[in-house]
């Protein structure tokens, strides 16, 4: 019998054991659920267009959070700026420009800056600055 009761006590240790990274791997998982990105459309059901500077106000965003822009693509665009385009709604040399009508940009830690560059609309507000911490 000694040797059954050597092995009972093994399977219990080795069942103990997996119920304790069972729970851990729940503890592990919720904590990543809450640090999920999130999506944000810009401008709301308004989409991207004029006077939509306000929109990021009272929101919080985080690094990795993802902004979509929906638009008519044949009217409107979303380009990457740094500040001073965005407060002299410029287009710096070189700047990310997309185009799709459904652009999702994913935030980086910091300032982001977005504007739209078609003649008039960034003057108009067609313009967005966002923080993500």
């Amino acid at each position: 019998m000694g040797k059954g009761q050597a092995r009972g006590s093994a399977a219990v240790g080795i069942g103990s054991a997996v119920a304790v990274a069972a729970v851990i791997g729940l503890v592990v998982l919720s904590q990543l659920e809450s640090v999920e990105a999130a999506t944000f459309t810009v401008g709301d059901a308004g989409g991207w267009t004029f006077n939509v500077q306000s929109w990021p106000n009272g929101k919080r965003f985080r690094a990795g959070d993802i902004l979509k822009f929906n638009y008519i693509s044949t009217v409107h665009n979303v380009v990457v700026v740094d500040k001073g385009g965005y407060t002299n709604c410029i287009t710096p040399a070189g700047a990310k420009v997309y185009k799709s009508g459904k652009d999702l940009i994913r935030l980086p830690k910091g300032q982001s800056y977005f504007i739209c560059n078609f003649a008039g609309h960034c003057e108009s507000g067609m313009k967005i600055a966002v923080n993500a911490i």
